[in-house]
């Protein structure tokens, strides 16, 4: 007799493991917030919660970049664009460098102008919303993007 003879063949492993492994549940999208100003991030997240979207936040870029390596549910960013020491151009430069380069983006910012907010856009971000933001507005684009009804 054979040290191992196999119970099972091929076949009836690969039928009894379609058969007895779990569903796996369909992961919730998590939009990461990244604002160095801790009221806006927690307001923007509150709102967003409120609505039933799953938020994560980040006080700025290099925290961003260490959430978005080890949470693969993020599906979407809202940052702000001006940050210290490193600026929302940073972040969205960086992500559309990496693997992640498909992200959608959406950009906030209370000090800006004109040819600032179409240099972003031209970094494939979703829109650029001024500050205070138009909360509506901003939950009809994270809705949108996420494909939630």
């Amino acid at each position: 007799m054979a040290e191992h003879d196999d119970i099972l063949s091929d076949a009836e492993r690969k039928a009894l493991a379609g058969v007895s492994a779990p569903v796996a549940a369909a992961q919730k999208p998590v939009v990461l917030i990244v604002d160095d100003n801790p009221v806006n991030r927690q307001a923007l997240s509150l709102y967003l919660k409120s609505h039933g979207i799953e938020c994560m936040q980040a006080d700025g870029v290099k925290e961003a970049e260490f959430k978005l390596h080890y949470e693969p549910r993020i599906a979407l960013i809202i940052t702000d664009l001006r940050m210290k020491p490193r600026d929302g151009r940073v972040l969205i430069n960086k992500v559309r460098a990496s693997e992640k380069a498909a992200l959608s983006i959406i950009v906030v910012s209370g000090d800006t102008d004109v040819k600032e907010a179409v240099d972003v856009m031209h970094l494939g971000v979703v829109d650029f919303l001024l500050k205070p933001v138009d909360l509506g507005k901003l939950l009809g684009l994270v809705k949108k993007e996420l494909k939630i009804e």
